[in-house]
């Protein structure tokens, strides 16, 4: 029936904050969003790919691109300041949108939305990632793992 959901490497995604730092170099350093289109406009190299990411891959390409043209032997670091939100539907308290944060699970998630409602189904969530057109039952439990951009939802139990 419902499967598990194991917490994998994070990949960037439109909407996330990210603050790149190029060592000594101040003024190619600063705080940049991942845009509608899942890339970075940086100082002197422009539009940067970031979308589906790792924080070291984008790091490699932003040197990639600064180094020998522009700096030699750049040194980068990308740390994600502010995640993309998820989202919480069906039979919680208060269904909506909110804030990401490392290591999120189900349960944390099902807590921040004002918990279950007397009706809510409390054995599976439905889970939409970001990077999917489909929605996957899983277990609703303490391993369950939530991704940045997810939409869950609670269904409802029939009596």
């Amino acid at each position: 029936m419902a499967e598990t959901r194991a917490v994998s490497a994070y990949t960037l995604g439109t909407g996330d904050q990210l603050r790149i730092n190029v060592y000594g170099h101040q003024d190619l350093s600063g705080e940049f969003e991942v845009d509608g289109t899942g890339a970075v406009s940086l100082p002197l190299v422009g539009q940067v790919d970031a979308l589906g990411l790792t924080t070291p891959q984008l790091e490699s390409k932003i040197v990639e691109k600064l180094d020998g043209d522009y700096i030699l032997n750049p040194r980068v670091s990308v740390e994600v300041t502010n995640y993309r939100p998820y989202y919480v539907l069906g039979e919680v308290g208060s269904p909506g949108e909110y804030p990401y944060s490392s290591g999120l699970t189900v349960l944390n998630a099902v807590a921040a939305a004002g918990g279950f409602t007397y009706r809510a189904k409390k054995n599976v969530v439905f889970i939409k990632s970001a990077d999917s057109n489909k929605e996957v039952a899983y277990r609703l439990d303490t391993s369950t793992a939530v991704k940045p951009g997810d939409t869950l939802r609670i269904e409802e139990r029939i009596f």
